[in-house]
């Protein structure tokens, strides 16, 4: 390619890219929370450590099923356990407030978040805050990147390793089909013997979760965890001691999409520019590279 050439082709880019109009910066997150999701308060005090919400959750999810006598085996709460693909909640023992001889059991699964990190972090929308509370899960979309893994504050998703063929992301649906119906309550709540698990409006537990704190301030620390965490959660809990020592992770209370959605949307909003230059750049390694130059000499 001669410098004249060369010369005429730069300018003829430069224009072309100085053309594009560049859009308008993202000036804030695009995110949504539900306006009064459903959600579920659990009283960690009322809790007997059953696991029949394991055994629940099994069933109405089609996970591997044990007979529910399996899950009067209390020899797991030695070990801390974390849901997984395979268990979508699980229950843990701690120990009671001081001077109690009764332990405490913690119910785990998917929080719900209001703005999920999971749902935002995905890059083909597979996961998804639906206007009921739930964050579900389309596994036609998945691509198995496992961002949402990552994402996820809580450390919720699981990942079907043992599946080479089609491994989908897994976790808690709060039984969406079931929540979606009138009068329907997932199933861990539908079969807690003690009632530790209230389904209902988020803002109408949240009102029965400081009432209960309000006239037991003895009994309860004065903390609803999930009111305010991330943004706030579908999933809130009341407890006799401090969250931390029952392993809630201590978070603080703006979303973490609402810190990387402005940046991302920044990024590819402005990327159209970027790219006309990547492609000028393209075509001058194309029609310098070695073949078209030893061509041009045998042509001379």
């Amino acid at each position: 390619m001669k410098r004249r050439e060369f010369l005429e082709t730069a300018a003829v880019a430069a224009c072309t890219i100085a053309a594009i109009p560049k859009p308008a910066r993202a000036e804030s997150s695009e995110v949504v929370a539900p306006g009064n999701p459903y959600g579920v308060l659990v009283d960690v005090t009322v809790c007997i450590g059953c696991r029949k919400c394991e055994w629940a959750c099994n069933q109405a999810n089609n996970l591997p099923e044990q007979p529910l006598s399996w899950f009067e085996d209390k020899s797991v709460f030695e070990e801390y356990r974390r849901p997984d693909a395979a268990h979508y909640t699980v229950v843990n023992q701690f120990p009671g407030p001081e001077g109690s001889d009764k332990p405490l059991w913690v119910k785990v699964q998917c929080m719900h978040c209001n703005i999920p990190s999971c749902a935002s972090a995905c890059i083909v929308s597979a996961l998804h805050k639906e206007e009921n509370g739930a964050v579900t899960y389309d596994a036609s979309r998945c691509i198995g990147c496992r961002y949402c893994m990552v994402a996820c504050p809580f450390q919720i998703p699981g990942y079907e390793y043992d599946n080479p063929l089609t491994p989908k992301v897994q976790k808690c649906t709060f039984c969406f089909d079931r929540i979606s119906t009138e009068g329907g309550v997932p199933a861990c709540v539908e079969i807690c013997p003690p009632q530790a698990l209230t389904f209902g409006r988020r803002s109408e537990l949240l009102e029965l979760a400081h009432r209960k704190i309000k006239d037991e301030p003895d009994h309860y620390v004065d903390h609803v965890y999930g009111e305010h965490e991330v943004g706030g959660t579908s999933w809130m809990y009341i407890s006799s001691v401090p969250f931390e020592d029952l392993k809630f992770p201590k978070l603080g209370t703006k979303a973490p999409p609402e810190w990387t959605e402005p940046i991302q949307h920044g990024v590819f909003k402005n990327f159209l520019p970027p790219l006309a230059l990547y492609a000028f750049l393209g075509g001058i390694m194309h029609l310098f590279r070695p073949e078209r130059k030893k061509q041009e000499g045998k042509e001379s």
